[in-house]
């Protein structure tokens, strides 16, 4: 190299709910392909801890930074973090997100409440930020589920805040125009995380895994794996777009 010649710097990812599932799945994806990493963590500061270690034992680099993702000061510090460590901000992943299934009927509005801030309000203040701060090139990911489409009963609450991050995904695509920033939503069907697999026996799960017809439950690695292809150059044509991706449950 050159006197004067800077290195080539990586393109940088910021994901939220980075410790677990999903969210710890697109840690690793996005840190094979060269990116440093930003891990963004509600409340388990070891699990999060524990992705930066398998990025920087493979070679990548990676940080943990821990922010409730409806508080904007500390959202906006997790993305001062990012570009304070590694320069800037390309990517954002919103995978944080909580759930909560009742019969309409019978809905606790405390946890209607809570849910839609982690969800609803949550990614409006993820979002809000990467819009200010992603750098040309670059790519929003957030989160939704198939089960807007597919109506399952009692997750009528988990079903309207994820719908509102479909819309939400929809019009922000739009009023990047001009920033070279594609925004899209990625909405899994029934996937083996700790957060799906939570309180459901073994006959649910099992018919849940028979209705694809490829006939298993996701991973978080084939979530994963679409993310990161929204997130490369390969994937930049696509913009504001849900992407269904349930093995074809209809």
């Amino acid at each position: 190299m050159s006197a004067g010649t800077n290195p080539v710097q990586p393109r940088v990812a910021v994901v939220t709910g980075g410790s677990r599932g999903i969210g710890r799945e697109t840690v690793t994806r996005l840190a094979a392909d060269g990116y440093a990493v930003v891990v963004g963590y509600a409340g388990n500061r070891d699990r999060a801890e524990a992705a930066v270690e398998e990025v920087t034992a493979a070679g990548g680099s990676a940080l943990a930074v821990r922010a409730d993702v409806a508080e904007e000061q500390q959202v906006a510090a997790l993305f001062e973090a990012a570009t304070a460590e590694f320069g800037g901000v390309d990517v954002v992943v919103h995978t944080a997100g909580r759930m909560y299934l009742a019969p309409v009927a019978e809905l606790d509005l405390a946890e209607l409440d809570a849910l839609h801030r982690t969800n609803v309000r949550g990614t409006f203040v993820v979002a809000r930020e990467a819009a200010r701060r992603l750098r040309r090139g670059g790519a929003l990911v957030t989160f939704s589920t198939s089960v807007v489409g597919l109506a399952f009963p009692g997750y009528g609450a988990y079903s309207a805040s994820k719908g509102a991050v479909e819309a939400l995904t929809l019009v922000l695509a739009r009023e990047l125009r001009g920033r070279d920033v594609t925004v899209n939503a990625v909405a899994p069907g029934p996937t083996a995380t700790d957060m799906f697999l939570d309180g459901k026996d073994e006959e649910t799960v099992a018919r849940l895994a028979a209705q694809p017809p490829l006939e298993r439950l996701g991973t978080p690695a084939d979530i994963a794996e679409v993310v990161a292809f929204l997130a490369s150059p390969a994937g930049h044509w696509v913009n504001g777009q849900v992407v269904r991706a349930n093995g074809g449950i209809v």
